[in-house]
């Protein structure tokens, strides 16, 4: 079962284009989407989520019509937004539970074996008699996946799921994606790259509403692969080197700019050939330098 997007597009009352002729395909496992912040990313979430509606295009999910089938899409759909509420003096266990009789689990015994493997799945059942509004980030993201994985979804859609959340719980929630991503189709939209070089290995890079590169995580690092120099430089040299060098990124390493340098021939001293990362292939797109 894949999940077919093709020509999709949306625009706000405000003007703004979030989607613009976005077309990708998406098979079993986990998806990365990568951009910046306003990239489309969001939208394109809202809409397969079907919480707002395209203005042209079609996604299909299996034979299920996205746009026009929302019911069906439902029923088969798990999603975790970049923020949800919770209610407040309810513990996990009984959150869930509620959760899942609102999905339409009637049967209380079944409800309570399935919020029980759902808890055991995320780590969370020695907190289950826990108040969720009291849980940290990373636990209230934890819950996150459990409420999405009520009746076995087959796509589950996750919107910057582990922005904010320290090493440890970052690891934790990666394992978990892993996990459940081996059966199911999981979109992982991000502005992290090493979210998606961790768990993916396909994925999508989107500005400005546009899809940029779609395909495997190898196959967009071979873009750059021997292309991309790096060299130490004093923060009074950086502006020249802006205006003389297609530069891909800049960060602090030891208080001096380490920068990284598009380039299919070699550069002169100084410079060396840097490993090439996802994060090379992110900037050089945004930057239209491949």
């Amino acid at each position: 079962m894949d999940l077919q997007i093709k020509n999709l597009n949306k625009q706000y009352s405000n003007g703004v284009v979030a989607l613009n002729n976005v077309s990708l395909t998406i098979s079993k496992g986990m998806f990365g989407l990568l951009g910046p912040n306003g990239a489309g990313k969001s939208s394109l979430m809202r809409t397969l989520a079907t919480l707002q509606d395209a203005d042209s295009g079609t996604v299909t999910l299996g034979d299920i019509d996205v746009l026009n089938d929302k019911e069906s899409l439902r029923k088969v759909l798990g999603y975790l937004p970049q923020e949800f509420g919770v209610y407040p003096r309810t513990s996990a266990a009984e959150l869930l539970d509620h959760l899942a009789l609102l999905k339409g689990f009637d049967n209380r015994s079944e409800r309570k074996e399935i919020v029980n493997q759902l808890l055991i799945k995320t780590n969370l059942y020695e907190l289950r008699k826990k108040s969720v509004s009291s849980f940290s980030g990373g636990m209230k993201q934890r819950f996150g996946i459990a409420q999405s994985l009520i009746g076995n979804p087959k796509l589950v859609i996750v919107d910057e799921p582990t922005a904010g959340l320290d090493p440890g719980e970052r690891n934790r929630f990666y394992n978990i994606l892993s996990e459940i991503g081996e059966n199911i189709i999981i979109l992982l939209s991000t502005h992290i790259v090493q979210d998606v070089r961790e768990l993916c290995t396909q994925m999508a890079i989107m500005d400005n509403g546009k899809v940029l590169f779609s395909g495997n995580t190898d196959d967009a690092l071979q873009l750059v692969k021997g292309k991309v120099w790096e060299r130490k430089v004093e923060k009074s040299e950086l502006p020249t080197y802006q205006m003389g060098y297609k530069i891909v990124s800049n960060k602090l390493v030891g208080g001096k700019p380490l920068i990284h340098v598009f380039s299919e021939t070699d550069l002169d001293e100084g410079f060396v050939l840097a490993e090439e990362t996802l994060e090379d292939v992110f900037f050089a797109k945004l930057n239209e330098l491949i």
